[in-house]
C-alpha cells in the first residue's frame, strides 16, 4: 500500500508541487489549505504522514500541531508523524517544532529527491517504532524471547550503520546490566536496563550515514545532527507502553552529572538512575572500541579517564561500580 500524506499550505502553488510529486513517486496526496482544514480532516482520518507548513495566517503551523496532539489525545490514539514545511531559516523556530513533536523540517522551495526520501525515512522510523511496540506487547514467554531477539537484531543493524562500532550497543547493554546488578537492582530491573542498553542509540537510525562515517571533523551542523539521536531515539521508543521505561536510556544518555550534557542539561540526581548508568557503560566501551583513528586504549589509560570525569562526567557511584568491575578484569578481557 502506497503512503498517504496529508500536505497543509495556504499557498495553492506549493500543495500541487507536492501532490505533482507526490503522485510521480506513486504515493496518494491530500491537499488542505489551512490548520482548521487539517483539524476537520483528522476527526475521521488517519494519514501515513503530514506535511505542515509554519506560516499560515489565523492558525500558523505550531498551533496547528498543538491542537492536533490534543485532538489525537481524547480521541485515544497515537501521535500522526509531522514533518513542518519552511522557508524559515530559524534556528528557534526549527527548536520549537522539535519540542512540539515535529519528527523533521524541509526547507521550501521543495526539492523533489528530497523530500521523497525525508517522507520515506520518517515513515520507515514510524513503522519500526509500531512494530517494536507490537513486539514488546507481548507477554509470553516464548514472544518476550522472540523480542528480545528482534530487539538485538535491531540493535545490530544500528551498530552496522558505523564502521567502527560493531557490537555496541550489546556490549553497552552487557556493561549496564553488570552495574545495575552490583549496585542492587532486581532481575527484573536488570533485564529492563539490558534493553534500555540496547536501544540507547536507535535514534542513530535517523542520522545520514556520511555524517556517522565522516572521517574529518564534523560541522557544527552535522554535530547537532548526532546530537539529534538521543531526541529521535526517545520518540521512537516513546508508544512501547508496556516499557514507558525504555526512552529514558535513549534520550538521557549523553547527560553530564555536572549538567554540561544533552539534550536538556539535566545534572546530578535529576538525570534518571538509569541514564546515568548506560552514560558510563557507553563512555567505557567507546574508550576500548577500535575507530578509525585509534585502537582501543590501554586499560590504565581508561581507568585514569573514569577517574577524570567522576562528579563531572560520571556518577561517582556508577563510575566507582566500573572501575570495580575493571580492577578485577585483570586480563582486560571487558573490550571490543
Amino acid at each position: 500500500m502506497s503512503e498517504w500524506i496529508a500536505v497543509v499550505d495556504d499557498d495553492e502553488t506549493n500543495l500541487d508541487i507536492a501532490e505533482y510529486i507526490f503522485q510521480r513517486n506513486g504515493m496518494r496526496a491530500e491537499l488542505l489549505g489551512s490548520g482548521a482544514a487539517l483539524l476537520d480532516f483528522m476527526k475521521d482520518n488517519r494519514p501515513d504522514l503530514i506535511l505542515l507548513d509554519i506560516m499560515m495566517p489565523k492558525m500558523d503551523g505550531f498551533e496547528t500541531l498543538e491542537r492536533l496532539r490534543e485532538l489525537e489525545k481524547e480521541q485515544g490514539r497515537e501521535e500522526t508523524p509531522v514533518i513542518f514545511l519552511t522557508s524559515d531559516e530559524d534556528q528557534l523556530s526549527e527548536t520549537k517544532g522539535l519540542k512540539l513533536g515535529a519528527m523533521d523540517y524541509i526547507r521550501k522551495p521543495l526539492v523533489p529527491d528530497i523530500l521523497i526520501l525525508r517522507v520515506q525515512h520518517i515513515t520507515e522510523l514510524v513503522n519500526l517504532q509500531r512494530n517494536l511496540s507490537l513486539e514488546v506487547s507481548r507477554k509470553t514467554e516464548e514472544l518476550e524471547s522472540l523480542t528480545l531477539q528482534v530487539v538485538q537484531t535491531l540493535a545490530d543493524a544500528i551498530d552496522a550503520k558505523d564502521t567502527y562500532t560493531n557490537g555496541h550497543s550489546s556490549r553497552v547493554a552487557s556493561y549496564a546490566k553488570s552495574i545495575a546488578e552490583r549496585f542492587g537492582y532486581s532481575k527484573e530491573k536488570q533485564e529492563r536496563i539490558y534493553m534500555m542498553g540496547l536501544l540507547h542509540d536507535v535514534g542513530k537510525i535517523g542520522v545520514p550515514d556520511y555524517v556517522i562515517n565522516k572521517p574529518a571533523k564534523l560541522t557544527e551542523e552535522e554535530y547537532n545532527r548526532i546530537k539529534d539521536h538521543s531526541v529521535m531515539g526517545a520518540r521512537i521508543l516513546k508508544n512501547i507502553r508496556k516499557m514507558p521505561e525504555l526512552p529514558v536510556g535513549a534520550r538521557w544518555h549523553h547527560e553530564r552529572y555536572d549538567g554540561k550534557g544533552y539534550p536538556d542539561g539535566l545534572a546530578g540526581g535529576s538525570i534518571p538512575e538509569e541514564a546515568r548508568i548506560i552514560c558510563v557503560a557507553d563512555a567505557y566501551d567507546a574508550m576500548t572500541s577500535f575507530r578509525s583513528y585509534r585502537r582501543p586504549l590501554e586499560q590504565d589509560a581508561v581507568r585514569r579517564e573514569l577517574l577524570r570525569g567522576k562528579g563531572t562526567q560520571f556518577d561517582p557511584v556508577f563510575a566507582d561500580i566500573m572501575i570495580e568491575m575493571m580492577d578485577e578484569d585483570a586480563n582486560y578481557r571487558m573490550h571490543e
